[in-house]
């Protein structure tokens, strides 16, 4: 993978994040039948809709992916019918849309809602756990990689290395234990049908556009105060990402197969807000102090299944520097990384 130094524009970006690894080309010519994304309008699935189409390409097979959303953004559709993906859209919560829904081999599960919980909690459950419901039952007879989180754990000390997956769930908050309801319902199905997964908790990615170093490095252009109360976090390129969940696929499970997908560094929040203050010819305005916690996830199992990121730490900081330097777009969607009471 050849990779940049700057991206010319969100096009360059959108192209660079959809490339497929080699890996994954391997996978979709082994893999058995079609491919359907049940949520793909999200800030991830465009780019994930397009690798998937690029891999079979590549790997000279024959198979479809579909999308499926709202598509409240229109643009988001074209985008993905443009590259060769049919679209549908679909309200998940419909019971009886869903099961018009064509039962494709390999699921891809990326329908969720986390923000707004704080004043709507109702409709956040109903999202993140009726609507599983409506596809588990749906998708009986399909592997399917669910898409998750890692606020189903509990902070961690620092010096731990971040939760494995043997780490007891402890959510805080709303959102995280409607996503925890989201894994359970999910498992009740697999249980009761033999449907085979992998539950794919993520936090954080991040692209150009949006995300934690793209947060960080904001505050430090604009030269607000960066708060490193929460000190630490875990960040992974969103093409990387997109890749290790459509590798997912090659290892769902009955039980399910818990992944965490993250980057194999532990960020020090100081240490990002200096380097992109040096980068981008400011001075990191630090205010707070690092607590001895903080939300993490050691994504070692998911390395040695999926594949090591391509995109290294220090490359993710000069391109958001670059994008931000050069006014690239901001998407509107803060990832809340700063959160530590579990509120969104």
């Amino acid at each position: 993978m050849n990779l940049p130094d700057r991206f010319r524009d969100e096009e360059h970006l959108e192209e660079v994040m959809s490339q497929p690894s080699p890996a994954l080309v391997e996978r979709m010519k082994s893999l058995d039948g079609d491919l359907i994304v049940l949520g793909i309008g999200g800030k991830m699935g465009v780019t994930l809709g397009r690798q998937a189409v690029r891999a079979i390409r590549e790997a000279g097979v024959k198979k479809k992916v579909i999308g499926v959303s709202r598509f409240s953004d229109e643009s988001a559709r074209k985008k993905l019918e443009a590259v060769g993906l049919e679209t549908i859209s679909c309200d998940l919560l419909d019971r009886a849309a869903v099961s018009d829904l064509p039962r494709c081999a390999n699921v891809l599960y990326m329908a969720g809602r986390k923000f707004g919980t704080s004043g709507d909690s109702a409709l956040t459950w109903a999202m993140n756990t009726l609507v599983p419901s409506n596809v588990a039952e749906h998708f009986t007879k399909s592997r399917i990689v669910v898409f998750s989180t890692g606020n189903v754990y509990p902070l961690t000390p620092v010096v731990s290395g971040g939760a494995t997956e043997a780490t007891p769930v402890a959510p805080v908050g709303e959102y995280a234990q409607s996503a925890l309801g989201r894994e359970k319902i999910f498992s009740y199905h697999a249980a009761r049908h033999g449907t085979p997964l992998a539950i794919f908790r993520l936090n954080y990615a991040i692209d150009m556009r949006y995300g934690v170093l793209y947060e960080i490095g904001k505050q430090v252009w604009n030269e607000q105060p960066v708060d490193v109360t929460m000190g630490h976090a875990n960040v992974i390129w969103q093409g990387d990402a997109n890749t290790q969940a459509l590798l997912a696929l090659g290892h769902c499970e009955t039980p399910p197969n818990i992944l965490n997908v993250t980057g194999p560094e532990t960020l020090s929040v100081r240490w990002a807000a200096q380097n992109l203050g040096r980068l981008l010819g400011k001075e990191a305005k630090i205010v707070g102090r690092e607590a001895e916690n903080a939300l993490l996830s050691n994504s070692a199992k998911a390395t040695k299944l999926l594949g090591y990121p391509r995109v290294s730490l220090l490359t993710m900081l000069e391109w958001t520097a670059d994008w931000i330097r050069s006014g690239g777009r901001d998407i509107g969607k803060p990832s809340h990384f700063e959160v530590r009471d579990g509120k969104f």
